[in-house]
């Protein structure tokens, strides 16, 4: 077995690359040799391998011959096309950037449509209405006076951030310590603290005071750098973790000041709570069994205020902009989170509305409620999983508590950008980990990491690309760089351990994807193998979202253990029309026909093939599509935890066959 390639590896195989590739070679049993210019040597030998001299863009071919010879060359040809490979620990800290003028937005801008008068429209971020007193919280802008310190001033300002990092996490700790404070808020805040103590992070202020600045306005300038880098991205989850960032940086600025924000505790029963900006850390420690509502300037539907608002069912209506300053003279403020609209001094007729709204509100609450802990089944018993699509681990308590069936879709993304650094091994193995034991014995799916130009991370230089959406992205970069995907496989091998672990693969469209893939978790097994590090194997499958994956099902659905249809994407790549473009949003519709074949295909290579057929695209939380997916064959539908009761009351009602 032989096959030829262009070398990638950076400055070609000398000495790390080298013993990095010897060391990939000796995990196989075959015999394999890289020939360069008809000389061959064995790959097995780092002295031999580095006299062959191979360079970057050489030719080169590897031959093996053995029981596991294929495995052996698609593994070393992989690892040769990789041009980062064996340099993983050449990596250093990031780059300190310089300060920036440019001003980010840290939410998306409210909705273009018009509200009826008298009315404001933001973007509905938790279901609810309410009337009540208006409460306004508009704390004061930080604006330092930037100073330029003198050469002998910047190690005592280096030492107030050290101070004011250790008081903010220490305020934070003490929050952790309260019994008082909700198991969802608890990880938001603990999340929050992470971030507070981010090394990059202070490395990145620490550097701009070492340039002259001082320690406020370097610490203002280090995140507002950080949290730009998460408004660039197209994901709104990822996008909303800016917000965070912010509040940190505010955080940390007060500390340095000797200040501290006004908190809440003020709110009378039932207020509206009415602000420009209010971060998680403030919110999860307000009095939110007397919030009537929340309404913000900026956030959107994936910020962790919006998160709050919904796990403590309080109405909120986000990202209204400048208009959330005329709200600030209101006596009282009527607010519709599902419809996305408030309105100041609300008039009788808005009055009654309201009235309306909360009494079918509450009606449906009631009635759903009844489904919370339904199983779902086909006539013939065949049970129905209508699981979770989650970004992180604060969304757990939310899906437990709507009924969810364990997590059909866990988007690691969040966890590499919530850093400013790449995760490590155990970090992520605990995240896994205490996914999987949180919703055992049901399964967790967790997509492995799906990451393109559009969602830049610390640590992963992306080309720049007329199209990132069909570019280098999802199985295709993992795949290239195997020293990031490795270190991911190694943690979901090692959560494993807990038996209900299941992984998938984002962006399939070839079978060798999956095939080299299964490769570098034997790699993987090994190393933890030889570690004496306890793992265990999981079920591995793909998500359906390209053209080719659908076209190639049959032959796809023998070498994964199931499929789960992304229908978000499926549809734009299927449509050929881009799901941003609001001019082509009639043709990003999953009803049209075309996108409908191309699911009953997919479901029906599944269902011939014996193994398990889901979706975790947003399409699986519509009830008038639930029961059409279960009777082509879905017997999993993951969506997110707010559809979860209707999608089972819909599926136990229409009793599919």
């Amino acid at each position: 077995m032989e096959r030829s390639t262009i070398v990638r590896v950076h400055e070609g195989l000398h000495a790390r690359p080298a013993t990095r590739f010897v060391k990939l070679a000796k995990s196989f049993e075959s015999d394999v040799e890289v020939v360069k210019d008809g000389k061959a040597v064995s790959a097995k030998s780092s002295v031999k391998l580095m006299l062959l001299s191979v360079k970057e863009h050489q030719e080169v071919t590897v031959r093996a011959n053995g029981a596991d010879a294929a495995e052996a060359v698609e593994a070393l040809i992989g690892y040769l096309e990789n041009p980062r490979a064996g340099l993983e620990e050449d990596s250093g800290s990031e780059a300190i950037r310089a300060p920036t003028a440019e001003v980010f937005p840290a939410s998306p801008p409210p909705l273009a449509d018009e509200a009826p008068k008298g009315r404001m429209r933001g973007i509905a971020a938790s279901e609810g209405a309410a009337i009540g007193k208006a409460f306004a919280h508009f704390p004061k802008e930080i604006k330092p006076e930037p100073r330029k310190l003198a050469a002998g001033e910047t190690g005592a300002e280096t030492t107030r951030l050290h101070v004011a990092v250790a008081q903010v996490r220490d305020r934070m700790a003490k929050a952790l310590a309260e019994a008082t404070l909700a198991e969802s808020d608890r990880a938001i805040v603990a999340a929050l603290m992470d971030i507070a103590g981010d090394e990059a992070l202070i490395e990145s202020a620490q550097g701009w005071i070492a340039q002259g600045m001082d320690a406020v306005s370097a610490v203002i300038g280090a995140t507002d750098a950080a949290a730009a880098e998460f408004s660039a991205v197209e994901d709104s989850y990822l996008r909303a973790r800016s917000d965070d960032i912010h509040a940190v940086g505010r955080q940390l600025a007060l500390a340095l000041l000797g200040e501290e924000d006004a908190d809440l505790s003020a709110a009378p029963p039932g207020a509206i709570l009415v602000a420009d900006d209010i971060g998680a850390w403030d919110l999860a420690r307000a009095p939110l069994k007397r919030i009537g509502g929340v309404i913000c300037g900026k956030g959107g539907a994936t910020s962790h205020i919006a998160i709050i608002a919904r796990s403590h069912g309080i109405p909120a209506v986000l990202g209204l902009g400048e208009q959330v300053f005329d709200l600030a003279s209101a006596t009282d403020i009527a607010i519709d989170g599902a419809g996305g609209w408030v309105a100041a001094d609300p008039d009788e007729a808005t009055r009654a509305e309201i009235a309306r709204l909360s009494q079918e509100a509450s009606k449906e609450a009631a009635a759903l409620a009844a489904f919370k802990d339904t199983v779902p089944t086909r006539a013939d018993g065949t049970v129905i999983e209508v699981a979770a699509n989650l970004g992180s681990l604060e969304e757990i308590d939310a899906a437990k508590e709507a009924g969810a069936m364990g997590v059909g879709l866990f988007r690691t993304e969040l966890l590499f950008m919530r850093h400013t650094h790449l995760p490590s091994e155990d970090l992520q193995a605990e995240t896994y980990a205490t996914l999987a034991k949180a919703f055992a014995p049901y399964p967790v799916i967790i997509r492995t990491l799906d990451i393109g130009g559009d969602k830049p991370v610390a640590g992963i230089e992306f080309p720049e690309e007329d199209n990132p959406f069909l570019g280098w992205r999802g199985i295709r970069m993992c795949l290239d760089r195997p020293d990031i995907f490795k270190t991911q496989l190694r943690a979901l091998l090692r959560a494993a351990v807990n038996g209900n672990i299941k992984v998938m693969l984002p962006m399939v469209a070839e079978i060798g994807e999956v095939e080299r893939t299964k490769v570098l978790i034997e790699e993987c097994a090994a190393e933890l193998a030889a570690a004496k590090t306890a793992f265990a194997r999981f079920e591995l499958g793909v998500m359906i979202e390209t053209p080719a994956a659908v076209l190639i099902a049959p032959v796809l659905a023998r070498h994964v253990a199931f499929f789960s249809i992304g229908t978000n994407d499926l549809t734009q790549y299927i449509m050929a029309a881009d799901r941003l473009h609001p001019a082509l949003a009639r043709l990003n519709d999953v009803t049209n026909p075309a996108v409908m074949a191309a699911i009953e295909m997919t479901a029906r290579a599944a269902v011939q093939a014996g193994i398990m057929v889901g979706m975790c695209g947003e399409a699986a939380g519509r009830p008038d599509l639930a029961p059409r997916f279960v009777r082509m064959g879905l017997t999993e539908l993951s969506m997110s935890p707010s559809s979860i009761r209707r999608a089972k009351k819909a599926i136990a009602e229409a009793v599919v066959s």
